[in-house]
C-alpha cells in the first residue's frame, strides 16, 4: 500500500490504511492548522516528524494508553509526594504544580529534552508554533512543576471532550515530570477523563502504569470520549486531589494532603 500524500483539502484516510513498515505511518503532507490537528486527534492520528521532513501522520497499532485508575506511583515517588503535601499543609509552597502559566517554556523545554543525544527533535519550530496557537484557543495545556520559583519539569497535551492526549514531558529535577503527571491524572479523574493517550510504547510510560491496547479499542474509546464539551481549564495551581485552584489560593490541610497510591 502506497503512502497517501495530503494536500490542504485531502481528508485523512481510514487508519487501517497505515503502513506496517514503518508501523503506524498513515499519511504525509498537509499542514499543522488547528482544524487539521483537531481532525487528526479525533481520529486517533497524531503528527510526528523531523525538521527536514514534511508533516508525517501516525496511528500505531497497538496504542499506548494510561488508564487513570491504573496509575502506578513508585515507593520513592510516593514518598516525595507525601513530603510535598506535608510542606504545603504547613504553608510551605516552595514546590507546586501549576497549569497553563508557562506553556511556551514547557514546549521549548520538551523540545530540548527530546533533542538530547539526537541530531534533531520531532518538536520542531513548526510544531511548537502550531501547538502554541492551539493552546491559545484553549485545547492544549501545560502542567508544570515549580521548585523555588523555577520551572523544573512538566508536560503538555491536548484535551478534546473527555479525552486527554499526552504529547511530551521534560525534567530538570528528580521526578519533576512525574510529579506533574500524577497531579494531572488526579485532575483528569475528577473531570471524568479515564484514559490518557501516550501514543508510543516506552519503558518510562510503562513504569507509570501505561499499557498497550488494540488500535480498534483505542479508537472506539476516543470516538466516545471526544464528544461533548471540553474539560474546563484555567491558569492555576493543582493540589494532589486534582483540584485546580486560582493562582495564589492553594491551601491544603493535613487531612487532605495524603497522596493516594495505586498499584499498577
Amino acid at each position: 500500500m502506497n503512502l497517501l500524500w495530503l494536500d490542504a483539502n485531502t481528508p485523512f484516510p481510514p487508519v487501517n490504511h497505515a503502513l506496517k513498515d514503518p508501523p503506524g505511518l498513515l499519511a504525509a503532507g498537509a499542514d499543522l492548522s488547528i482544524e487539521r490537528l483537531r481532525a487528526a486527534y479525533t481520529r486517533g492520528i497524531f503528527p510526528w516528524f523531523s525538521q527536514d521532513e514534511p508533516p508525517l501522520w501516525w496511528s500505531p497499532d497497538p496504542r499506548m494508553v494510561l488508564k487513570c485508575d491504573a496509575l502506578h506511583i513508585s515507593h520513592s515517588l510516593g514518598k516525595r509526594l507525601r513530603q510535598i503535601a506535608r510542606a504545603q499543609a504547613q504553608g510551605d509552597f516552595s514546590t507546586v504544580v501549576k497549569v497553563d502559566t508557562a506553556f511556551g517554556s514547557v514546549i521549548r523545554s520538551c523540545a530540548r529534552s527530546a533533542r538530547e543525544g539526537q541530531p534533531g527533535t520531532w518538536i520542531t519550530q513548526e510544531m511548537q508554533l502550531a501547538y502554541e496557537a492551539w493552546h491559545l484557543v484553549g485545547q492544549v495545556h501545560s502542567i508544570e512543576t515549580w521548585i523555588e520559583g523555577e520551572l523544573v519539569g512538566g508536560l503538555y497535551g491536548v484535551n478534546l471532550g473527555r479525552m486527554f492526549f499526552g504529547e511530551s514531558m521534560f525534567s530538570r529535577a528528580n521526578d519533576a515530570s512525574k510529579i506533574a503527571f500524577v497531579h494531572l491524572v488526579a485532575f483528569l479523574k475528577r473531570q471524568g477523563v479515564d484514559w490518557i493517550d501516550c501514543q508510543m510504547n516506552t519503558d518510562h510510560l510503562a513504569s507509570l502504569g501505561a499499557t498497550v491496547v488494540p488500535r480498534a479499542q483505542f479508537l472506539e474509546h476516543v470516538h466516545a470520549r471526544v464528544q461533548g464539551p471540553d474539560v474546563v481549564w484555567h491558569p492555576g495551581m493543582l493540589d494532589q486531589q486534582g483540584v485546580l485552584h486560582p493562582l495564589g489560593t492553594l491551601v491544603a490541610s493535613p487531612s487532605e494532603s495524603r497522596p493516594q497510591r495505586n498499584k499498577a
